[in-house]
């Protein structure tokens, strides 16, 4: 995998992907379907899917695909892999709220190495260099020449006043419960794998989730973290958060600051 490629290829497809997930969520109205776990899909979802997938597969052609919006990808078994997320966090989209991002990732030997996280609507860009070192853009969002970047890096946080950050959507009293075991000095709300990002750029010390999630949820978002220093471990023992799983289901899981001193679940 020739890396310097790779970043160039997703970041041009997300700012793409980003340019038609707007046009639709600036018009007056969209169509919003359920799929079979009651989860919303708009044409948004199924749009900016159709351009990332045939950018991806037209660049590496020999690269297994995983995508949540195409069904027949949930049975690739590989642990070496690309994956999406044409819209995380649909129902910030659906409630025009803006918290939703354009993920795409690449996952080799089980761990995610390098990602994409664009957020349209916030105009904010993440993602990993081309030796893993994650960045954030700074626009103007130019598709084939990158803007300004910024270096982003964990915070080294005060473990007596940390800087939680949850789900916006789908935020429980079990999730409050483990947030309460630690000091803290804030607590925001953010959709989608933005909560990653947060921890990436210091804006927040630990994303606890304790909800179900999918590795295409995850995987942008966990590369950017772990290029910024940051890692994601599994909430019931915390051992690293693997993909390639079968069916791509995710356990609970935290993302941190390594300096954060984590609680027991």
């Amino acid at each position: 995998m020739n890396y310097e490629n790779l970043v160039a290829v997703i970041r041009r497809l997300a700012l793409e992907a980003g340019d038609k997930i707007m046009e639709i969520y600036n018009s007056d109205d969209f169509e919003v379907k359920s799929k079979s776990d009651a989860s919303p899909v708009t044409e948004a979802d199924e749009a900016a899917d159709a351009l990332i997938s045939a950018g991806l597969r037209e660049a590496f052609p020999d690269m297994p695909l995983v995508t949540e919006e195409q069904a027949d990808s949930h049975d690739v078994d590989a642990m070496t892999f690309l994956i999406v997320d044409p819209l995380d966090g649909t129902k910030e989209f659906v409630n025009r709220r803006g918290d939703f991002t354009v993920n795409i990732a690449l996952v080799e030997d089980g761990v995610p190495t390098f990602g994409v996280v664009y957020a349209p609507a916030k105009e904010r860009m993440f993602y990993t260099d081309s030796v893993g070192n994650s960045v954030e853009e700074m626009g103007p969002f130019d598709k084939d020449a990158p803007g300004e970047v910024k270096p982003i890096k964990v915070s080294s946080p005060d473990n007596s006043a940390l800087l939680v950050v949850a789900s916006k959507s789908h935020r429980d009293q079990a999730t409050d419960d483990y947030i309460n075991k630690y000091s803290t000095a804030d607590m925001k709300s953010a959709g989608s794998s933005l909560k990653f990002c947060l921890v990436a750029t210091g804006e927040a010390d630990i994303y606890p989730r304790l909800g179900r999630t999918m590795e295409w949820d995850t995987a942008a978002g966990q590369a950017v973290l772990q290029g910024a220093g940051g890692r994601v471990v599994r909430f019931d023992d915390h051992t690293p958060l693997a993909y390639g799983k079968a069916g791509f289901a995710n356990p609970f899981f935290i993302a941190y600051s390594p300096d954060v001193a984590l609680k027991e679940a």
